[in-house]
């Protein structure tokens, strides 16, 4: 690839690594807490009378509290939150919250995703604040967060309820790949952002959907969830299948892949390319975070990969 465009490439795995905590990030043992066996990293357990309270700081977390009906104290500043949690103090964004806000309501727990251990562990300890941080990186990893927050706020029945029909999910998902029989295809996944692009690895949750749907990943790393390759190397890895996807901004996203793919001559040697196995996803449904959107994801999969 052109040495400006790689510039851009590895601008943009900066940018997630700094406001996005795409990369795998291992948390310092003294600032995020011991790692519990149920993969949550453990938080103050202590509870105040009555229903605790909790600070969630993504819309992932949000969404697992309202699947448990766990009421929240505070929420992050986004738009298109459930209802359930209209009115509650907002504060303020995933990547930086407001501590003081925080501080505040005085939580029994603020609960977020692990992939900002790195960037917000230090800032709650030294604001006092008992942090929680989830590993939504997987289906998986999603409900092993449902599970965790059930036993720990006391909604096992209805973390039961949810892992349960995860399961049933999964084991029609995995018998249908099992009777279909077909070769599965080999799959390159770019996360994009306004003017650049990463590569994801099977370790980011993107990355983790499309091998839950049936295919493999062509690039991987034993630790981070983004890279950046030179462009002539893909080139090399010959996938079947290139899915595209946006952090953020998709239509800004969208213009970007076209012109890099338009005006960068090297992706009309790729065969994906060639034979236009190109796609674009919904970045709501291949996200940052782990989501209840995942079956739709499944569907997708299946017919990019399958034509289904």
């Amino acid at each position: 690839m052109r040495a400006g465009a790689r510039v851009l490439a590895c601008g943009a795995c900066l940018v997630l690594l700094a406001f996005a905590g795409c990369v795998d990030q291992s948390p310092d043992g003294a600032a995020a807490g011991a790692q519990g066996a149920d993969g949550v990293q453990a938080a103050d357990s202590a509870q105040a009378a009555g229903e605790p309270r909790i600070v969630a700081t993504s819309r992932a977390v949000v969404e697992i509290c309202d699947r448990l009906e766990l009421p929240l104290a505070g929420v992050p500043t986004l738009d298109g939150l459930p209802a359930r949690y209209d009115g509650v103090t907002q504060v303020g964004g995933p990547m930086g919250p407001d501590l003081e806000a925080i501080r505040m309501i005085d939580p029994v727990d603020v609960i977020g995703p692990d992939t900002l251990i790195d960037t917000l562990s230090e800032g709650y300890e030294n604001a006092g604040l008992p942090a929680t941080f989830l590993n939504l990186r997987s289906v998986e990893g999603l409900y092993e967060g449902v599970e965790s927050l059930g036993r720990k706020y006391g909604r096992e029945d209805r973390a039961a309820e949810l892992v349960g029909e995860y399961r049933d999910a999964l084991a029609g998902i995995e018998a249908a790949k099992a009777g279909a029989g077909r070769e599965p295809p080999r799959v390159l996944v770019l996360m994009g952002l306004p003017g650049a692009y990463v590569e994801a690895t099977q370790n980011s949750y993107v990355g983790s959907l499309a091998e839950m749907g049936g295919g493999v990943s062509v690039v991987t790393d034993p630790v981070e969830d983004f890279v950046s390759w030179n462009t002539e190397d893909l080139l090399l890895l010959d996938p079947d299948i290139i899915l595209r996807t946006a952090h953020a901004l998709p239509d800004k996203v969208e213009e970007m892949f076209l012109k890099e793919f338009t005006e960068n001559d090297i992706w009309s040697h790729f065969r994906a390319v060639r034979e236009g196995r190109v796609y674009d996803l919904d970045y709501q449904v291949f996200s940052m975070s782990a989501n209840f959107r995942w079956p739709e994801a499944m569907e997708d999969l299946e017919r990019i990969y399958y034509g289904g």
